[in-house]
């Protein structure tokens, strides 16, 4: 009996000394739930304790975590790959966003170097008759601006009203001139008798058909662009399933529960999660990729008649042409215009003097100014040479994010959802919805509607861009917009784990992000996000870290018949 008193006696002062020597392990718990924000420290347990009420972090070794302590994990793990999400797009959505508002200015120096252009190339040749076409000349430009943003006008009407304007100026100065200007009455009948006589020709078509053909081809561009931006909020904001929810969780911060607060998941083990948790998202590869070689399709297209450049610092030739056709058959159109409307009625010649001096005053002579770096053609090279580096990205987002983020590197020890290991052994599953009903870690039920939603818009956008007509669809701009309306249930369903005060109902609806036509985001949202980036620890601390909880119980198991023992002497 004594050797045996002798012998608990040691056995206690060991323990002691392995208890109370060494720090609680919870104690860098502790820490780095305050430094990552994650709750109040008043959620963590003062020593390690069971772990029976857990629901995901379960273990057979005693715990850092407490019930609370896990639900505030999960909406961290939630968080942190949201974050991850929008900052693996930033770069992707900012080239898009900037693109887009470097087109819109583009456009708009266009029209306006070829508003100058025109204005000036007509006073070169035509004198008097060319100020009073300023306004009409602007009208025209105005309207053409107008389209290529996203107004619905009808290009023949446009085109038809310019030529309109412009005819009572032909009359008055080119085929039936006098002394002063035909009255304002009388120029009213004249314009009106223009569709009538057809004094142009047929270069008001022509030049129609120019601007709906190089026009139609800029408009679509810039509207596949904001679909493009659209694609990228939706992925941005996905809505995580329950099951992706526990996965990241248990991958994420169930290791903290054991005092591994620095150690890293396996790489297959982290693919096989976030393959799972992205699975929606990876269906929309094929048709992203399909997307950026549309684009280049359209931009190869982009070429003589469908160059809008080209079309619009050529308005002066067409109309050079319109008003020589016009000046050829002077009698024939004078006859008509006078069976018509009649002798010309004309203003008194000093109205008429003082007009013209301060019409001339007021006319804008620029010299035509071309950029080349500003280009259209150029701006689109560059453009699509930068968006083809991500033509790969919604295929390839889970690698990336484990491979660069997440995961541990080759040959360390990591975390495989249960305990500290050398390698992850269990099977890797591929990407994709068809591929996760093999998946150990994430039970992946479907696609998620809204992301089915974005990519029908893809799929209506690539045949247009390529082309095809869909005339059930409707436009591009119902595609664009009009679906973001229509609520779409999330195939991931809320629960208390959410924080979701309770809704009961379990649904959570959610509509699809829509994008301004004229004032794209360009920064994103990924400038207000903040990662704390973790060394890892070496394996003999991680394995230390890991043993010390669970020899800590075994301890205490043994200490308890000692007790007894010493109870009964």
């Amino acid at each position: 009996m004594g050797d045996l008193w002798a012998s608990c006696v040691f056995f206690l002062a060991c323990c002691s000394g392995f208890c109370f020597g060494s720090p609680n392990r919870c104690d860098e718990v502790r820490k780095v739930f305050q430094l990552r924000q994650i709750g109040p420290n008043q959620l963590l347990p003062l020593s390690p304790r069971p772990g029976s009420d857990l629901q995901v972090c379960m273990s057979k070794n005693l715990t850092c975590c407490t019930k609370k302590m896990e639900e505030k994990y999960q909406l961290a793990a939630r968080r942190d790959i949201q974050n991850l999400l929008q900052t693996s797009s930033s770069g992707l959505k900012f080239l898009i966003s900037r693109n887009v508002a470097a087109f819109h200015d583009t456009f708009e120096v266009l029209i306006r170097q070829a508003e100058n252009h025109t204005n000036a190339v007509l006073q070169e040749s035509y004198g008097d008759m060319a100020v009073q076409a300023v306004g009409p000349v602007r009208e025209l430009f105005t309207d053409i601006s107008l389209f290529l943003l996203g107004s619905e006008l009808n290009v023949d009407d446009l085109v038809q009203r310019f030529f309109d304007a412009l005819f009572p100026l032909v009359y008055n100065h080119l085929i039936n001139p006098g002394l002063s200007d035909i009255s304002p009455g009388y120029a009213e009948c004249v314009r009106s008798s223009s569709r009538d006589v057809r004094p142009f020709g047929g270069v008001p078509s022509l030049l129609a058909d120019q601007i709906a053909r190089s026009g139609v081809s800029g408009k679509l561009l810039l509207q596949a662009l904001h679909l493009g931006i659209e694609v990228i909020n939706t992925t941005d904001h996905l809505q995580l399933s329950r099951e992706c929810r526990r996965a990241l969780l248990k991958m994420h911060y169930c290791p903290h529960c054991q005092g591994l607060t620095q150690s890293k998941p396996c790489m297959g083990y982290c693919l096989n999660v976030m393959r799972g948790c992205l699975a929606s998202m990876a269906e929309i590869d094929n048709h992203w990729r399909e997307f950026v070689r549309s684009l280049e399709g359209l931009s190869a297209r982009m070429q003589g008649p469908q160059d809008l450049e080209q079309v619009l610092l050529g308005v002066h030739t067409l109309l050079h042409d319109a008003v020589g056709h016009a000046q050829k058959n002077g009698p024939r159109l004078s006859a008509q215009v006078h069976k018509l409307c009649g002798p010309p009625s004309r203003r008194p010649a000093q109205s008429a003097s003082i007009q013209r001096s301060s019409s001339r005053a007021s006319i804008p002579l620029k010299a035509l100014v071309r950029a080349s770096g500003d280009s259209l053609a150029i701006r689109r090279r560059d453009f699509l040479n930068s968006l083809r580096l991500y033509r790969t990205f919604y295929g390839g987002l889970a690698d990336q994010l484990c491979v660069s983020e997440l995961a541990s590197g080759d040959g360390l020890s990591c975390w495989n959802g249960t305990d500290i290991v050398k390698s992850y052994t269990l099977r890797v599953v591929g990407n994709g919805i068809k591929a996760q009903s093999a998946n150990p870690e994430v039970k992946v039920k479907g696609a998620d509607p809204v992301i089915n939603q974005i990519i029908d818009k893809l799929k209506h956008v690539n045949q247009l861009l390529q082309g095809k007509s869909i005339p059930k669809l409707g436009s591009l701009d119902k595609i664009e917009t009009g679906s973001g309306d229509t609520e779409g249930r999330y195939s991931g369903d809320c629960d208390d784990e959410d924080g979701c005060g309770g809704s009961g109902g379990g649904e959570v609806k959610r509509k699809v992000s829509r994008v301004s036509k004229l004032s794209p985001d360009v920064t994103g949202d990924h400038k207000h996000h903040h990662h704390h980036h973790y060394p890892p620890a070496d394996d003999s601390e991680v394995e230390g870290r890991s043993r010390s909880l669970g020899l800590a119980g075994a301890i205490w198991v043994l200490i308890l018949p000692c007790f007894h023992m010493l109870l009964a002497l």
